[in-house]
């Protein structure tokens, strides 16, 4: 970084505290899943023009491989959102090509895979838009690639649902939260203190 600021040290602080709290965590699959078959959820968020700088959102999502995450990720959208419809909208097609990528894992490891992975995500108007594969006012501009999604969502190789933004775990991804949201949503993700095992 060429010129750093407070803003970015108290980031640094803040990642620190979270790592140095979490030294003795891990993430447990538990047996009485292992037997199912390869089944997927994706999770996804975005927070529209989280970016103080450049006002890009941040993208994020998580898959499951029945309660314990196998696949996550955050990174900033490679364009500037209109909305927070549209930021969604390219968080979800992020995912939707990860999602693509664990089927075709699955398919390697277990041959029995079959159906529509779901995605859950927060936004209504960007679950409408993925399913619409009419391109109207508020849709044109976004850019071709991120229509992967229409495609995906239409052959039924996906299924988009609804996820409460109190549910959706893909916000550890995207934005601070509270330690009480923290606490619930890792809770979620199977994650816990190596002590408890024992």
């Amino acid at each position: 970084m060429e010129r750093p600021k407070v803003s970015h040290l108290a980031a640094v602080k803040r990642i620190l505290r979270y790592v140095k709290g979490t030294l003795g965590c891990g993430i447990l699959f538990p047996a009485s899943d292992m037997g199912r078959s390869c089944e997927l959820l994706g999770y996804t968020d975005s927070n529209w023009c989280g970016d103080k700088d450049d006002r890009k959102s941040t993208a994020g999502y998580l898959f499951m491989f029945g309660k314990a995450p196998i696949s996550w990720c955050s990174k900033k959208e490679p364009v500037v959102a209109l909305s927070s419809c549209e930021a969604e909208y390219i968080a979800a097609s992020m995912c939707a090509c990860q999602a693509v990528w664990l089927v075709n894992l699955c398919k390697e490891l277990d041959s029995s895979r079959n159906g529509a992975v779901l995605l859950l995500v927060d936004n209504i108007s960007a679950i409408n838009l993925a399913k619409n594969p009419i391109a109207h006012g508020r849709s044109k501009h976004i850019e071709m690639r991120f229509h992967y999604l229409r495609e995906l969502v239409s052959s039924g190789q996906l299924r988009l649902g609804y996820c409460r933004s109190e549910e959706q775990v893909a916000d550890l991804l995207t934005k601070g939260v509270t330690s009480n949201v923290l606490k619930r949503l890792v809770k979620k993700l199977s994650m816990m203190s190596v002590e408890h095992l024992n």
